[in-house]
């Protein structure tokens, strides 16, 4: 709103300053100060509110130090993710952008599912929550939802680099390096030095015309990652701090490729896919960057509130879509590498114990318990000191990850 008000003023009345909305790093600051004031501020009264309306999380006896003292810790605070993120975003990105109106659907689409679950725990009583099949079902539906618009949309279009014998200068002096806009299944290939892959190419089999059915892998894959990544969110908050801080990790790293991949300069020297409009959703990942580390004002050990279901889908869903978007999706796991090996340490403890039940009878365990950070609170190390290793690790991948853009 605030940026079509002052493109306004700049163009009908020429105010000092009012042109500085136009500037995307100027709007992605604001909305990351922003965001990070309500979160700070608001979300203490947001706390209250919950404390007050009994919203307390029911702890499970799982033979953990400290974790009976955290029953009744306010729960549902993904709202404060939510809403600091959304105040900033209607008030200084473009709203018209469909880079934008996607990260909206998605917010408002995943933080539904996870507040549906949140309320049945604690309102209902019931502490499975909302049955995993309906989950899954929530997770598969946006991404139906964001391939077909991320494939059908023409506001959707990348530039491809055209070759050094291709590449002319314009009229008005500049080179031309890129060619014209067009719709691609396309994306990037990390470590490799000509690193695009066709999702199309997997039906290059049916000759002619193959290209008209690449959207069928690109929604199935849409798909897989949403529902890949919003889960290991989900397992990942399970001690105080460590999803929202290895999620804020991640999602400044996202916003560095999305402001690279916005922008012609920085595309044609990094050599990286120029996607137009891109950039815009750098203001959309600031707010939100602004908001985790807000949250984790609260959040961090002892845990004055914690996200629930609200937040942590909404955290996966949000950084599965804007990986997405800027064809950065096979980089996801390296970069969300706290996520994936959260899910696979699930995935390995359960069928290690069902195959090994299965042959001798009794089931075993490669973990002392899963997700990954409760088998290191099983060894007694404190749950303080888990998060600030899993959060330097975070870094780490995410620094390899930003390396990628010339390491290749």
């Amino acid at each position: 709103m605030l940026y079509y008000f002052f493109q306004y003023l700049d163009s009908q009345f020429n105010i000092p300053g009012a042109g500085v909305f136009q500037f995307i790093t100027f709007r992605a600051a604001a909305a990351f100060i922003l965001s990070l004031l309500i979160s700070t501020i608001y979300g203490k009264r947001i706390i209250s509110f919950l404390r007050n309306q009994q919203v307390g999380e029911t702890i499970r006896d799982l033979g953990l130090e400290g974790q009976q003292q955290k029953s009744g810790t306010p729960t549902m605070g993904g709202i404060i993710i939510i809403l600091a993120t959304l105040i900033p975003v209607l008030l200084l990105a473009k709203l018209n952008n469909i880079y934008v109106i996607l990260l909206l659907i998605t917010t408002i689409w995943m933080g539904f599912i996870g507040f549906l679950d949140d309320y049945i725990k604690v309102f209902k009583k019931n502490k499975q929550g909302l049955k995993g099949k309906f989950k899954v079902l929530g997770q598969i539906g946006l991404g139906i939802i964001v391939g077909a618009i991320l494939y059908f949309n023409d506001g959707i279009t990348i530039k491809e680099k055209l070759p050094l014998n291709q590449q002319i200068t314009a009229e008005n002096g500049k080179r031309v390096v890129f060619g014209d806009e067009h719709k691609s299944t396309k994306t990037t290939v990390p470590f490799l030095k000509n690193n695009e892959l066709d999702y199309a190419d997997a039906f290059c089999f049916l000759g002619n015309g193959f290209e008209n059915y690449g959207w069928i892998i690109f929604i199935f894959i849409t798909v897989f990652i949403v529902t890949g990544i919003s889960n290991g969110a989900n397992l990942t908050d399970g001690i105080d701090g460590l999803a929202a801080g290895s999620s804020a990790i991640i999602v400044i790293t996202l916003a560095i490729f999305a402001w690279v991949s916005g922008n012609i300069i920085f595309a044609d020297y990094l050599d990286v896919m120029y996607i137009p409009n891109s950039g815009e959703m750098t203001v959309f990942i600031l707010a939100f960057a602004g908001a985790l580390i807000g949250f984790l004002w609260y959040n961090t050990y002892p845990a004055q509130v914690f996200m629930g279901d609200t937040g942590s889908l909404t955290i996966g869903g949000i950084i599965a879509v804007i990986a997405i978007a800027v064809r950065k999706e096979l980089l996801l796991p390296v970069l969300a590498g706290i996520f994936v090996i959260e899910n696979l340490s699930v995935i390995i403890q359960v069928s290690w114990f069902k195959y090994t039940r299965k042959k001798f009878g009794e089931g075993r365990r490669i973990f002392k318990m899963s997700p990954l950070h409760h088998h290191y609170q099983k060894l007694n190390y404190h749950e303080s000191k888990i998060v600030v290793r899993f959060w330097i690790v975070g870094i780490l991948l995410a620094v390899f990850s930003i390396v990628t853009l010339k390491l290749r």
